[in-house]
């Protein structure tokens, strides 16, 4: 049994479909199975249930899995160790984003990375917050931006973060827009239009009305800024969103307002997983995050944002 063929098992197991394992390992779909089936007979076991729709792990295969990811993770560093980091200019890497990146400080990053390296391939994956915490942790995602504190800080490694308080969005005709601050306990009978909850800062704004006194009416959820904010612009509902996006906004059919504290702040982190291998091409785009944040951070206009650096950030 060679090392790759538990490479190809592993992803089978991320993917949970043979077909999608083998497009990513840019193998025929007949030779992994072949594959999977060699590993089955080695060890006696069934490693998946499989349907007409999606393969599962079984419990042997659960097991196996393990110490697959184990002995893989080690093979790599051995290999990396080798090759030397500072000379490598090629790989892979698979970011998770969610999807108020756009409008942040990060979304000016790939293009210039690209730019500085463009033999490395970046892949970006559009999720809520939530999703891309597990994808960091099942390894179908390298690295993601998310929002933080994760639900378990003990799992991440995180280079940086960025804070952005709240602002209540409303149409210009409502009453608050009169208003110079707008306290949470005002907003108890609103109707609320929120990101989805698979984004944390939906969590983060249902807590802060809970701490007000109240649960708020939430009448729709969606990941779709533009959504959001035309439903605003409609009457629909409000809306709390950072003051970065707030900025954004057409003045002449929204209007933003600041919310009395404590404040609730969109705080966005680089992360990925403990002690699980961290590819060249990985390493080297944690460092150029790092570099041009503190290259930005100098700028005397940089206003906005308060950027926090752990002692883990890559070397």
């Amino acid at each position: 049994m060679e090392i790759r063929h538990l490479e190809y098992f592993i992803e089978v197991a991320r993917q949970k479909s043979f077909s999608k394992a083998a497009d990513q390992m840019h193998i025929s779909q007949p030779s992994i199975s072949k594959i999977i089936k060699e590993i089955e007979s080695h060890f006696g076991v069934v490693l998946f249930y499989r349907t007409t729709k999606y393969v599962e792990l079984t419990d042997a295969g659960e097991i196996i899995l393990q110490q697959a990811e184990n002995i893989v993770s080690s093979f790599q560093n051995i290999s990396a160790n080798l090759v030397g980091g500072s000379n490598l200019k090629s790989g892979k890497i698979r970011i998770g984003i969610p999807p108020i990146t756009g409008l942040t400080s990060f979304s000016r990053l790939f293009g210039p990375f690209k730019r500085a390296y463009p033999n490395i391939n970046i892949q970006l994956f559009e999720f809520g917050s939530k999703r891309i915490e597990t994808g960091i942790l099942d390894g179908t995602l390298d690295v993601g931006i998310i929002c933080i504190p994760p639900s378990d800080q003990e799992l991440y490694e995180m280079i940086c973060s960025i804070q952005d308080p709240l602002r209540l969005v409303v149409h210009p005709e409502h009453p608050f827009a009169k208003c110079e601050i707008i306290d949470y306990a005002n907003l108890i009978n609103e109707s609320f239009v929120l990101y989805s909850n698979d984004f944390s800062l939906n969590d983060l704004i249902i807590d802060r009305c809970m701490q007000a006194g109240f649960r708020p009416n939430v009448i729709f959820e969606t990941l779709q800024l533009e959504l959001m904010t035309q439903l605003v612009a409609d009457h629909f509902g409000i809306a709390l969103l950072p003051s970065t996006v707030c900025q954004h906004l057409d003045t002449n059919a929204l209007k933003s307002l600041p919310l009395a504290d404590p404040p609730i702040y969109l705080q966005l982190g680089v992360a990925w997983k403990k002690e699980r291998y961290v590819s060249h091409a990985t390493k080297a785009w944690l460092q150029f995050v790092k570099d041009k944040i503190d290259f930005d951070d100098k700028k005397p206009d940089i206003t906005r944002h308060q950027w926090f650096w752990d002692t883990a950030a890559p070397s």
